[in-house]
C-alpha cells in the first residue's frame, strides 16, 4: 500500500503562536526573546495575549516586536482567574490557530497553557493538528501544597497533561513540582532555562548618589516586600539609615506604602513606576529580591549577569541561578536573616564585593545562554512532532541553528 502523500513538516518552517495572558514581567520577556529567535531562524511567529493588561508600556513593547511577528499580535480579554469568558477566549484561539494555520501552539503560564492545550483546533490531511507545548512560569505550581487552590490547580494540570505534546519547563524546580504533584510527564519534556544575551553581561555602571538598596518587580505581598520593609526598619534601628528605591507596580502598592509610613520609613523609601532594569539597578548599591516563591526570575538573572551586588531568598529556581553560591541565599519570610545578609554585603570591601559578584556573573554566563534557550525550545517542538507522526516525519531535520547575538 502506498503511504499517504501528507506533506512532511521536516522541510517546512513552523507557524508558532505563543499564547499567554499578561504582556508584562519575565514571562513576557521570555516570549519576546523566543519570538525574535524563532523568527530569525526562519519560522513564522505570532502572539496571543490579554487586551486589558500591560498598559502603554506593553503596547509599545508589542509594537517594537512587530518586525518579528509575521503572524501578528492578537489581543482579546483574558481573566486571571477561571471565568465563563474563558469559553469565548478558547473559541478565539481556535479561530486564530485555524486561520493562521498554526503548527505549534505554545502556551505560557497557567492561563496561556489552558488556551493553547484545550482550544479544539481542527486538523486535516494538509495540516496536522498543531503541537501543543507548555511552559509553566511558576504560577499555579507555587501555591502552598495541600491548600484547596493547590489541589485544584494540580488536578487541572493532570487533565491538561493529556493534551500536552511537550513540556518546556523553565527551571528544574518547577519540573520537580510537576513530578511531585501531577506525575511524571508521559510526553516529551525539556528543562529550558531562561537565557540572556551577551550585552546583558556588561557590568552596571553605578549612578551618582545611588540608593543603598533597590527592588525591581511587582508590588505584591508574594514578592516578599513586607519582610524587606521590616528588614529595613531593623537596620534603621541598628543605626544604619539605609535608603530603598522600589521600582514597579502592583495590587499591593498602597498597602506597602502604608506599611513604610507605619514603620517610620516614609522618607527612606521611594516608590517609582516600572522602568528598564539596567538604569534602575545602577541607582542602587545592592539589589534585594525577597520573594516568597519564584520559578526562574529574569530579574535575578539580569542582576547577576550585570555584576550587581545582590541579596535574594532561597526559593524556587533562584538556587539554580546562584549555583555554587546558593548557600548565600536567605530564608523567605525572615526579616532578621534578610537584614543580616544586606548588612554583610554592604560591609564587604569594594574589592571583595566586586570579586564575589564577578564570579557569579561568569557562572551565569556559562549556564544561561539565550542561544541555547531558543535552540532547545525548537528541539522540543521537533521531538514532539516526531513522536506524534513517526511515519509522516521519518527524518524531521534538526531545528535551524540560531546564531549567537547580543540581546
Amino acid at each position: 500500500m502506498v503511504a499517504s502523500a501528507r506533506p512532511s513538516r521536516a522541510a517546512q518552517a513552523d507557524r508558532i503562536l505563543h499564547v499567554f495572558r499578561a504582556p508584562i514581567g519575565g514571562l513576557f520577556r521570555h516570549v519576546a526573546d523566543l519570538a525574535r529567535l524563532q523568527s530569525e531562524a526562519g519560522h513564522k511567529v505570532g502572539i496571543v495575549c490579554d487586551s486589558s493588561t500591560g498598559g502603554p508600556r506593553a503596547e509599545q513593547a508589542l509594537r517594537d516586536l512587530m518586525p518579528w511577528l509575521a503572524l501578528g499580535v492578537n489581543r482579546f480579554p483574558m481573566r486571571r482567574n477561571p471565568h465563563v469568558s474563558d469559553l469565548a477566549a478558547l473559541t478565539a484561539v481556535r479561530g486564530l490557530a485555524e486561520r493562521l494555520r498554526a503548527t505549534v501552539l505554545h502556551g505560557h503560564g497557567a492561563k496561556g497553557g489552558i488556551y493553547a492545550r484545550l482550544a479544539p483546533v481542527r486538523a486535516d490531511e494538509a495540516l496536522p493538528a498543531p503541537i501543543r507545548a507548555y511552559t509553566p512560569h511558576g504560577g499555579s505550581y507555587n501555591y502552598r501544597p495541600g491548600s484547596l487552590l493547590h489541589r485544584a490547580y494540580m488536578a487541572a494540570e493532570g487533565v491538561l497533561a493529556r493534551r500536552t505534546d511537550v513540556f518546556l519547563f523553565e527551571s528544574a524546580y518547577v519540573a520537580a513540582r510537576h513530578r511531585a504533584f501531577v506525575g511524571e510527564p508521559r510526553c516529551q519534556m525539556r528543562i529550558v532555562q531562561n537565557g540572556l544575551g551577551e550585552a546583558e553581561f556588561v557590568p552596571i555602571v553605578a549612578a551618582d548618589a545611588p540608593y543603598d538598596l533597590v527592588y525591581v518587580g511587582e508590588l505584591r505581598e508574594a514578592k516578599g516586600i513586607p519582610w524587606l520593609l521590616d528588614a529595613l526598619a531593623a537596620l534603621h534601628a541598628q543605626g544604619r539609615p539605609l535608603s530603598l528605591l522600589m521600582v514597579g507596580s502592583g495590587p499591593d502598592a498602597e498597602r506597602l506604602q502604608a506599611q513604610a509610613a507605619r514603620l517610620g520609613l516614609a522618607d527612606a523609601v521611594t516608590f517609582e513606576p516600572p522602568q528598564p532594569i539596567r538604569p534602575a539597578l545602577a541607582r542602587g548599591r545592592v539589589m534585594v529580591v525577597p520573594s516568597l516563591a519564584e520559578s526562574l526570575p529574569y530579574v535575578v538573572l539580569e542582576a547577576a549577569a550585570a555584576r550587581q551586588p545582590l541579596v535574594a531568598t532561597d526559593v524556587g529556581g533562584i538556587p539554580e541561578i546562584f549555583g555554587p553560591r546558593a548557600s548565600d541565599l536567605v530564608p523567605a519570610r525572615d526579616a532578621v536573616a534578610l537584614a543580616t545578609a544586606i548588612a554583610r554585603v554592604l560591609d564587604m570591601t569594594p574589592e571583595s564585593r566586586d570579586a564575589l559578584f564577578s564570579e557569579l556573573s561568569l557562572s551565569v554566563q556559562a549556564r544561561f545562554s539565550m542561544t541555547k534557550m531558543g535552540a532547545d525550545v525548537l528541539s522540543g517542538y521537533a521531538a514532539a512532532a516526531a513522536v506524534r507522526m513517526p511515519q509522516s516525519l521519518p527524518a524531521r531535520s534538526a531545528p535551524v541553528q540560531i546564531a549567537s547575538k547580543s540581546a
